[in-house]
């Protein structure tokens, strides 16, 4: 096996990033993952750019700007899976838009008359929307472009990943992997559905329980949810939950009743109270990087994220 300088653990959204930046400022890089891409947690994604359950809030901020940078421009080039959609959040309480939001150009409160029957507050907006079957196979391609390899393997122990850089990018598999209790899996469960027409984006505000109402149009697909139940691991889609997202996504647009059921998703968000981006020394003069806890905003703070890594790694930064 050819030597690298760095070897990614995980292949989600924040781990392929990850190597894409390392490799494309000129590190040699491999990636090591216990499941294929089309299985991660990423692949469930809704998903709507918004550095959402991920702390702390001021770096998740500036990540996320970058990502915005980032997905902006890729709405431009073919075959990413990025669009700019407008939709609309909306609360049943007196609420305020979350302070992120004025990074964007296309952003307004919402009139009473806008909101739906029962709501007290809202806010519509553009933003990069991201089908993440697509924008995967994107990553993987650019990946491959800069010479990188994705191999499966299950690794038990980060420190005996033979590199001078390994980067932990293990989601919720970090709990065990680096021992780090404090993060969590958050349960998502989305379904997929035939888009009978829909082109706005639609985001409850509320958690009842741990269910959510939310829309995304994917083109010709619609992905529809949701949930965030803490501390459940199971993979399973679940009947009853499907059911539920169905009539609650179709009590607000009509148009899904009967609507071609495509796919059912589970994913588990890996919440920790703050993104763990910092290294620690391994044997040898080697670090361990660790980059994961992003919650619910792997995806918009993926880039932030990835560039403050490789920065640190050009650099020679240690723990």
């Amino acid at each position: 096996m050819s030597a690298v300088d760095a070897v990614v653990v995980g292949a989600g959204v924040v781990g392929l990033t990850s190597a894409i930046s390392l490799a494309e400022a000129g590190l040699a890089t491999r990636v090591i993952t216990a499941e294929p891409t089309a299985r991660t947690t990423s692949a469930a994604a809704g998903a709507v750019w918004g550095p959402v359950l991920c702390g702390p809030a001021d770096r998740c901020r500036d990540w996320a700007a970058v990502g915005l940078s980032v997905f902006s421009k890729l709405t431009e080039e073919p075959g990413a899976g990025v669009r700019q959609v407008t939709g609309r959040e909306v609360s049943e309480e007196v609420d305020s838009p979350p302070e992120w939001l004025d990074l964007l150009a296309d952003h307004r409160l919402l009139d009473a008359g806008e909101l739906p029957p029962g709501f007290a507050s809202g806010w519509q907006y553009t933003a990069p929307v991201v089908t993440m079957p697509v924008y995967l196979e994107y990553l993987l391609a650019r990946y491959a472009a800069v010479g990188g390899s994705i191999e499966l393997e299950t690794v038990s122990s980060l420190s005996a990943v033979d590199a001078p850089v390994v980067v932990n990018c293990t989601a919720v598999g970090a709990r065990k992997l680096a021992g780090d209790p404090s993060v969590v899996p958050v349960r998502g469960q989305v379904v997929v559905v035939r888009n009978p027409g829909i082109d706005e984006f639609y985001i409850n505000h509320a958690l009842h329980g741990y269910d959510y109402v939310y829309l995304f149009p994917h083109g010709d697909l619609v992905l529809l949810g949701g949930t965030a139940e803490e501390e459940a691991w199971d993979l399973p889609p679940r009947p009853e939950v499907s059911a539920r997202i169905l009539r609650d996504t179709a009590a607000v647009f009509p148009q899904l009743n009967g609507a071609e059921v495509v796919a059912e998703r589970v994913g588990l968000r890996p919440y920790r109270p703050t993104v763990r981006l910092e290294a620690e020394s391994l044997p040898g003069g080697r670090v361990l990087w660790h980059n994961y806890g992003h919650g619910g905003g792997g995806v918009s703070t993926s880039w932030g994220c990835a560039r403050d890594l490789t920065d640190a790694v050009l650099t020679g930064a240690t723990a």
